[in-house]
């Protein structure tokens, strides 16, 4: 068996995972961070994006929103705004966010307007992409 370590996946409204794992993929800003047991400790920005995590020898993925993780040689904690596993992400609504915020993004705007309609599309996409074609 893999050498584990301790996995907490916790977003606002609930504890989407907290147990053993034998491997975790996190989205940040410069692609996807790899952790093994016994990594190195660190503190690191989560993106939206799809997140991967491995219990049991299987890769399970949930679509993130931005957030931080924790990590040290035994344990990794992963906090985020929200988490939602593939079947529970709606096609139909996560389309349609990424439309308005595509539309959005086309007219001008604040500074402040343009970043919102940025991660709101970054969070439509992770949806989109997390979920696949269905």
């Amino acid at each position: 068996m893999e050498k584990t370590f301790y996995l907490e996946i916790i977003s606002v409204d609930r504890q989407f995972y907290i147990g053993p794992a034998e491997g975790l993929i996190l989205p940040i800003q410069d692609g996807q961070y790899g952790v093994l047991a016994g990594h190195e400790p660190t503190v690191t920005a989560i993106e939206p994006g799809e997140l991967k995590y491995k219990v049991n020898g299987e890769w399970q993925s949930a679509s993130v929103s931005g957030g931080f993780a924790e990590i040290t040689p035994e344990y990794a904690v992963v906090l985020i705004a929200s988490v939602e596993h593939p079947e529970e992400i709606d096609i139909k609504r996560a389309e349609a966010a990424r439309e308005r915020a595509e539309e959005r993004l086309r007219h001008k705007q604040s500074v402040v307007e343009y970043y919102n309609s940025k991660a709101a599309l970054a969070r439509a996409m992770a949806r989109l992409k997390t979920r696949g074609p269905k």
